[in-house]
């Protein structure tokens, strides 16, 4: 019985984790811009010179 309320504690430390590594990746602008990138590899800058 001790074996569930163990799985159950770690399975909420890891649940909790990721929450706070997502929570930390939105904070520190990761998906600010999601529509740059793929229109910035099109955009060609050696023409420009």
């Amino acid at each position: 019985m001790w074996s569930i309320f163990l799985l159950i504690i770690i399975g909420l430390l890891i649940g909790i984790g990721f929450w706070l590594f997502f929570l930390w990746a939105v904070k520190s602008g990761q998906y600010d811009d999601t529509e740059g990138p793929k229109y910035r590899m099109l955009d060609d800058k050696d023409e420009e010179k």
